[in-house]
């Protein structure tokens, strides 16, 4: 099972991100951020559908794409672990990934009319508040 030093996983059911995907960028930003590293075994098809309280089929989806992407390992009997190369190929890809995913909700935030106190606001509450990436607030209290 998890210790305190790896991810917490969470989906979002309303957002338009399918879940599936979810479930691998968390893995991505886990192993980007050095939370989970090479040689760790993932939780199986079945306990993380479990966690997350969704169907198997969606958990093996995202396994198989991160397997594609050569972020982890599938053995029989062994699990999904995660590969050698993994740290490397997640911080090249993740983190300018959500640099302008940032940049674009800032952008977008001014855009509307929210001054730039209010978006340091935010992005300073949504600092300090540990909120998991999908995990909604409502499902925080």
């Amino acid at each position: 099972m998890m210790n305190d030093n790896e991810a917490a996983y969470h989906v979002n059911i309303d957002s338009p991100i399918a879940v599936y995907v979810q479930i691998e960028n968390q893995i991505q930003f886990a192993i980007a951020a050095g939370r989970i590293k090479p040689g760790h075994t993932l939780p199986s098809v079945r306990e993380m559908s479990q966690i997350l309280d969704v169907n198997p089929n969606t958990v093996t989806k995202a396994y198989r794409d991160l397997e594609l992407l050569e972020l982890v390992h599938t053995r029989r009997g062994v699990g999904v672990t995660i590969s050698e190369k993994a740290p490397k190929i997640c911080r090249d890809r993740m983190r300018p990934m959500v640099k302008q995913h940032l940049v674009d909700s800032a952008a977008e935030c001014i855009a509307c009319g929210l001054s730039e106190s209010e978006v340091r606001s935010i992005v300073d509450n949504t600092i300090s508040s540990g909120i998991h990436p999908y995990e909604t607030l409502k499902r925080r209290k």
